[in-house]
């Protein structure tokens, strides 16, 4: 059974990022491979649950974390239901299948004065790299915006009289992050720069010296390398600094369902994982405040 009418569905129906679907599509290949090289199976429709669970045994064994088998193995329940849809199965064999337990990451936000502290490193840009490095991390510090969703900025999706910016985000839903003045005031003095470039990709804001569109490494090694000037964090991230941003709205006091609407969540669930420190917050302040703990 062929897995383009698959694939086309990922893209066409469920707007799927062409990430998304090459991660779906190589840990697909690779179940299909082990239930054929292991069991002689090559009919999807005909696998069941043993094999299933065969192959993530065989994943734990090679030592492949469970929230990456989950991640594999949730792939492959939407590929049986995309089975289901059109028919050409009458059960999932992962209908009753359970998640593995994994520990809960603690992501440690920047603090406001690490924060403060880098910005304070760009403040005054001397070239195009420093002044597009500033504009990087006040974007991922004043909006939240995901990586790839900075990496794809364009031109046109900033508007500067209106003051905020149109992000792209997963399954290509769209939507306007506020900016902040000073932000406005980065992106005019970035572009001042960035007119100087010989440009090849002219459609994107953010550039390499090159004139090409940033990239993934590039925006990582940045962030890690200007935060590590301030923090002694073991991880130094632009993830880190979307939590600091959802974080620090709401030990501000920001609704959560604002926060959601701003990181671009499906569900509160997903926003919900940035209020532990808020509460921390809200703790220490009962704890100073209240009159009956000095008692």
């Amino acid at each position: 059974m062929p897995l383009s009418p698959f694939i086309d569905y990922l893209s066409l129906e469920r707007n799927y990022s062409k990430h998304t679907i090459t991660a779906y599509k190589n840990d697909l290949t690779a179940f299909l491979d082990f239930v054929a090289l292991t069991f002689s199976e090559e009919k999807p429709e005909e696998v069941n649950y043993s094999m299933v669970r065969s192959w993530i045994v065989s994943l734990v064994e090679q030592g492949v974390s469970n929230r990456s088998v989950n991640r594999k193995v949730s792939g492959l329940k939407t590929y049986y239901k995309f089975l289901l849809k059109t028919e050409q199965v009458e059960v999932s064999p992962l209908a009753k299948h359970k998640s593995l337990k994994v520990s809960k990451k603690v992501q440690v936000p920047f603090s406001e004065t690490e924060i403060d502290e880098v910005i304070t490193l760009l403040a005054d840009p001397v070239d195009f790299k420093t002044a597009r490095d500033k504009l990087i991390v006040e974007l991922f510090y004043s909006t939240g915006m995901r990586r790839a969703e900075l990496i794809h900025l364009k031109l046109k999706d900033i508007d500067a009289g209106q003051g905020h910016v149109k992000v792209l985000g997963k399954r290509n839903k769209e939507r306007l992050i506020p900016l902040l003045p000073a932000v406005i005031k980065s992106i005019h003095e970035y572009l001042k720069y960035r007119a100087m470039l010989v440009i090849e990709d002219d459609e994107y804001l953010l550039l390499t010296n090159k004139g090409l569109k940033i990239y993934e490494t590039l925006v990582y090694r940045l962030i890690h390398t200007y935060f590590s000037k301030t923090s002694q964090k073991v991880k130094k991230s632009p993830h880190i600094l979307r939590h600091s941003f959802a974080t620090h709205l709401l030990n501000e006091g920001a609704d959560l369902n604002a926060v959601k609407e701003l990181l671009g969540h499906a569900s509160l669930a997903s926003t919900q994982v940035y209020t532990h420190n808020s509460i921390a917050t809200l703790k220490e302040v009962y704890r100073k405040a209240h009159p009956r703990n000095s008692k």
